[in-house]
């Protein structure tokens, strides 16, 4: 039997961004998902810490309900409070309570991040389309998504946790962005995202990758608090949460979406030359 090897080099452009949301286009930070974490523990009897509730960010929210509640200390305290550990049956109720928590406070946390409208009008100027996904339910972006419309921002589609049968890191919701959007190949496609779930859910769906650091959940402040800190402060926690995304093996790492058009430009010119992610 003779065998066949076809290779096909793609050399356009980049057709689509698909872009996370909190942390990343809306929400300085990251701050509603942690208001309604901590919130949730709190009335299951369980005080649990920012970082605690920020380190599975990016996951499900029924996944990072879970992941919080598997962490050594939490289950610790969730077994010397409830006398058992926290099974799926309680798991499942938490997520149920979860999600009007999230569904009060998003829409205060859904002004786009600065930047963010510019740079997605200069996308779109180069015929760019522009898609979304995120670890938040159908619920919750029914709530999310309008707010932020009304504010200057809308992408070209929105797939959410509901829509997919397994979440990140795994790269379907990356691929049902492209499916909706009617792009291929992978390699004409960025995935943006501040969290490490999100930057492995773009490398599993052969997208290039781009960390944001500043302005999610690594750094996790409000513009006010990050603009407070002292200089060498904010550097440090800057390069750590470069350091994070860098050991996710994101592409490329910027503070802010606002700094994405020198990344679009050099992965332009990478596919000229027949690079791929």
């Amino acid at each position: 039997m003779r065998e066949f090897r076809f290779t096909r080099t793609y050399r356009g452009g980049v057709k689509a961004v698909v872009f996370d949301w909190a942390g990343t286009t809306v929400d300085h930070g990251s701050i509603a998902p942690m208001r309604a974490f901590i919130e949730l523990f709190r009335r299951h009897g369980i005080e649990i810490g920012m970082a605690e509730a920020r380190q599975p960010m990016g996951m499900q929210k029924r996944d990072h309900i879970k992941a919080i509640v598997e962490m050594p200390s939490v289950a610790q305290r969730w077994q010397q409070t409830h006398g058992v550990p926290a099974g799926e049956t309680a798991i499942d109720a938490m997520y149920d309570d979860f999600v009007p928590l999230q569904i009060e406070c998003v829409a205060r946390y859904a002004d786009p991040i600065p930047g963010v409208c510019d740079v997605v009008a200069k996308m779109r100027a180069q015929g760019i389309l522009i898609g979304s996904n995120t670890g938040y339910n159908k619920q919750i972006m029914d709530v999310l998504a309008p707010a932020a419309g009304r504010a200057g921002y809308l992408p070209d589609c929105i797939v959410t946790s509901d829509d997919v049968a397994v979440h990140r890191p795994a790269p379907w919701m990356a691929l049902e962005c492209a499916r909706r959007l009617g792009v291929y190949p992978m390699s004409a496609i960025i995935k943006v995202d501040d969290t490490v779930p999100g930057i492995e859910e773009g490398l599993n769906a052969g997208m290039w990758t781009v960390g944001v650091s500043e302005t999610g959940n690594e750094v996790g402040l409000s513009l006010d608090e990050l603009n407070a800190l002292e200089p060498a402060r904010r550097e440090h926690l800057r390069q750590t949460a470069t350091q994070r995304l860098a050991q996710a093996g994101a592409h490329y790492i910027i503070d802010s979406v606002a700094d994405l058009m020198p990344c679009l430009d050099d992965i332009h010119r990478r596919l000229a030359q027949g690079e791929s992610p």
